[in-house]
């Protein structure tokens, strides 16, 4: 009976992992016309160009992170002429970056226009806050 219960225990764990992952990665359909992986040359177009960029430090491991990709995708869902251009900073392979944007962890949000910082928000979840933050700064918003 011991062994019955471990083995359904156990399969719980792996079937709502599975599906976790699964569904944090499947509602990107929007966001992925506008998010880009993080260069410094791409980075520097963008401001030279007075480009709405946000910043996205994003680590693959981060639930948070999973949340926030949902939210953005949301976001471009409802505004398709949105002027902003999200860069994704690897948190585990771009700490130079990491730094430079001084965030203090993985799930940090930072908006800017050209050098000048918008807003900076970390682990932020909460669709209605990203939304106003995006939408005060983003002429292609609502």
């Amino acid at each position: 009976m011991k062994y019955i219960l471990s083995a359904i225990v156990g399969f719980c764990v792996v079937a709502a992992s599975a599906i976790w992952f699964s569904t944090a990665s499947a509602s990107d359909t929007y966001l992925k016309n506008f998010k880009h992986s993080f260069t410094e040359s791409a980075y520097e177009q963008a401001k030279e160009d007075n480009k709405l960029v946000l910043i996205d430090v994003y680590a693959t491991w981060c639930p948070t992170c999973r949340r926030q990709q949902d939210v953005l995708n949301d976001y471009f869902a409802e505004n398709p002429d949105s002027e902003v251009v999200v860069f994704e900073v690897d948190y585990d392979d771009q700490k130079e970056w990491v730094s430079y944007f001084q965030a203090p962890r993985q799930s940090t949000l930072a908006l800017y226009r050209g050098d000048e910082r918008l807003w900076f928000s970390v682990a932020q979840t909460n669709k209605s806050a990203i939304f106003e933050a995006l939408n005060e700064h983003d002429a292609g918003g609502q």
